[in-house]
């Protein structure tokens, strides 16, 4: 992250002790393991996520400072909500992290199921701008600070798994939108772009299925790095106390970021090339159109 300081991200300091900090998707993976963090550097943590019962049993482990909330984030009425609860509790909110996220059924454009891609854009995509835009104003009076989780996957062509590429994309437009919005009130927002992390999502997606091997096994080194969901956690957390603009992990990713540009001309091209490409491209395409073939 050296080149970013540099450049000039995230040379404020933030303390997030005493501050009230809500996380989506906070039951499980990357948000759990950063509402343990903020929790262990002061935080009031609130828990959101679509399954009550996992909040509720991350609230009971951290015990004091925490507050649990079963919502969906496709639902705005539902983040609206959630949003007056904490407000009505704690009177105050200053942190919040867009975390919750879908990976849909591996499928080309022409193949996929229209419902597929709704699902994913309403929780990646409108699912971040319902977490966000009730906190806003809160956010503003606090000057506090907004995260946004987007992904690499937002750097790179998106063949097989397109609608998440798309909505991590649309997400990244939304935080540096939202940097530039805030920064007049005082307040922050950052982007997180994420790898490969080893979460339930990921085993589901890359690993569990053979289509998702063989697209995992297009990625070269370095960038075929896995993280931890602690690691990844960390890097947010860390962001937070910086107010950075972008944190980008693991490191591997930084110079794709910075100069996808023109990687990704040639990249695309030799993707569009590749005889290997063409024929999981294939294969994805019969999976869809007849189900049992995979079985």
């Amino acid at each position: 992250m050296g080149l970013l300081r540099t450049l000039g991200f995230g040379s404020t300091g933030y303390d997030v002790a005493g501050k009230v900090a809500l996380v989506t998707g906070a039951g499980q993976g990357i948000g759990l393991e950063l509402a343990r963090i903020l929790h262990a550097r002061g935080a009031i943590v609130v828990v959101v996520d679509i399954d009550a019962d996992a909040a509720l049993r991350v609230v009971r482990e951290l015990r004091t400072r925490a507050l649990s909330i079963g919502a969906d984030v496709a639902e705005r009425a539902q983040m609206a909500a959630a949003v007056e609860q904490v407000i009505e509790q704690y009177g105050r909110l200053d942190v919040v992290v867009a975390n919750a996220g879908v990976t849909p059924v591996p499928s080309t454009v022409r193949a996929m199921d229209p419902a597929d891609f709704d699902r994913v854009m309403s929780i990646n995509l409108t699912g971040a701008f319902n977490t966000v835009h009730p906190a806003l104003d809160h956010i503003v009076r606090s000057r506090g600070h907004v995260v946004v989780v987007s992904s690499c996957a937002a750097f790179a062509p998106g063949m097989g798994g397109s609608p998440y590429m798309i909505s991590k994309a649309a997400v990244e437009q939304m935080g540096r939108a939202l940097r530039v919005e805030l920064s007049a009130s005082g307040a922050s927002a950052g982007v997180a772009y994420f790898g490969i992390v080893e979460t339930a999502m990921t085993h589901d997606m890359l690993d569990a299925d053979d289509l998702g091997r063989r697209i995992d096994g297009l990625l070269p080194w370095p960038l075929n790095i896995r993280i931890t969901a602690t690691q990844a956690a960390r890097t947010i957390a860390d962001g937070i106390a910086r107010r950075a603009a972008r944190t980008v992990a693991p490191a591997s990713w930084e110079p794709y970021a910075l100069f996808r540009g023109a990687i990704n001309v040639v990249l695309d091209a030799k993707l569009a090339a590749d005889s290997t490409v063409h024929q999981l491209i294939r294969e994805i395409e019969q999976r869809r159109q007849s189900p049992t073939a995979a079985e």
